[in-house]
């Protein structure tokens, strides 16, 4: 599954910096994991899941290896999109073109600026709120553009876009509309840049990018933005603050200097693992887990997603082919719980058949966060 993240804002917000760390996580990765070679503004970073180290660590020693065997993560695309200015969606600063990268993304990561440096300018910023409001217009406008190009000849479809253009000219979201599964559906066909999820990125200073600061900052911001309510849930939650500039400079060290710095500010996941976690939860997204001798992976699946659907994700000839799928949860997997014998393992798939943790699973099985899972396929 392609989870792809688009990076917008306004100028000077801090998007490069903030890419420049993707960067340097891109160039790590690409050390470890074979890729293939992708655009200048694109980073592949690796989902955090300190899991699948314990998983490699079994199968190392339940397959008699030498050396673990590959660790390949899920991953997020992100996209860094050049600063939007106000009239992007009537051409301004190319405003076209960067918007119609947007519309290929799954998700908005909106860097809104909430730092101040002289050194700095704040080309077309003003504040936090009304930066924040000027990149919202213009998706919204880009929109109604779109709305007013897609005539249609079915009837309930005209009332709906008509529906649609009158919310986002009041300045609503349409995604709080209320309508029905085909309304929905059709909407979601528009592709429109208002209604995609967002995640706001408030960028902060240094001094203030401790545990006890962010807490600060969130509660801040939640009052400035004022942001609209979606199905009825406000929109704090859909914060991640960073500083892009410990954040470059935290891609740079290695695992346990990071953990030192991190621990120095009272944080625990650095602003990039936070803000991919982030995105997972928003777009309902969940992983499985393989564990093999030829590699330790974990696979990107929508939450509800049943077993034979997922084995798709290995591969698509797995679906039409698709008998069972062998299932024990990452908990049961790497407990010691199989025979005590030296001769045999005590967790992994061996020790987890013998205790009986395993179970086979039909194509209707609802895979979870963490399954780790065999497929049995015919040919």
């Amino acid at each position: 599954m392609n989870l792809s993240v688009g990076i917008v804002g306004l100028p000077n917000v801090g998007k490069s910096t903030l890419f420049n760390a993707l960067l340097r996580k891109q160039a790590a990765l690409a050390a470890n994991y074979p890729f293939a070679t992708i655009e200048p503004n694109i980073g592949i970073v690796p989902v955090p899941d300190e899991r699948l180290i314990r998983l490699a660590e079994i199968a190392k020693i339940e397959h008699l290896m030498s050396n673990l065997p590959p660790i390949k993560p899920a991953t997020v695309e992100f996209v860094d999109i050049a600063g939007l200015v106000k009239g992007a969606s009537v051409g301004a600063g190319l405003g076209n073109k960067f918007l119609s990268h947007i519309r290929e993304v799954k998700i908005i990561a909106h860097v809104v600026r909430a730092f101040e440096d002289p050194n700095v300018v704040r080309e077309g910023s003003v504040d936090a709120k009304s930066d924040y409001e000027t990149i919202r217009t213009e998706l919204a406008l880009s929109d109604i553009t779109t709305i007013a190009a897609s005539k249609q000849k079915n009837k309930r479809a005209q009332e709906l876009l008509e529906k649609l253009e009158n919310t986002l000219n009041k300045g609503e979201n349409v995604s709080a509309l209320e309508s029905s599964k085909e309304d929905q559906e059709f909407v979601r066909s528009l592709n429109l840049l208002s209604s995609k999820p967002e995640i706001i990125v408030l960028n902060v200073p240094e001094a203030e990018y401790t545990k006890e600061g962010i807490v600060r900052i969130e509660d801040k911001y939640e009052e400035i933005l004022r942001l609209p309510r979606q199905g009825g849930i406000a929109q704090d939650d859909h914060f991640v603050v960073i500083c892009a500039k410990v954040e470059e400079e935290l891609a740079a060290l290695s695992g346990e200097e990071q953990k030192e710095y991190l621990y120095d500010l009272g944080l625990e996941k650095s602003g990039l693992e936070r803000l991919i976690q982030k995105a997972y939860q928003e777009l309902g997204l969940i992983s499985f887990l393989t564990a093999g001798e030829k590699e330790v992976r974990a696979w990107t699946v929508k939450k509800d997603t049943n077993a034979k659907s997922a084995s798709g994700e290995i591969h698509t000839d797995f679906i039409k082919n698709f008998i069972k799928a062998e299932v024990v949860s990452f908990d049961d997997f790497v407990a010691n719980n199989g025979p005590a014998l030296r001769s045999e393992a005590t967790n992994g798939w061996k020790g987890s058949r013998a205790a009986g943790k395993t179970r086979l699973e039909g194509k209707d099985y609802i895979v979870q966060d963490g399954d780790v899972i065999e497929f049995k396929v015919g040919r």
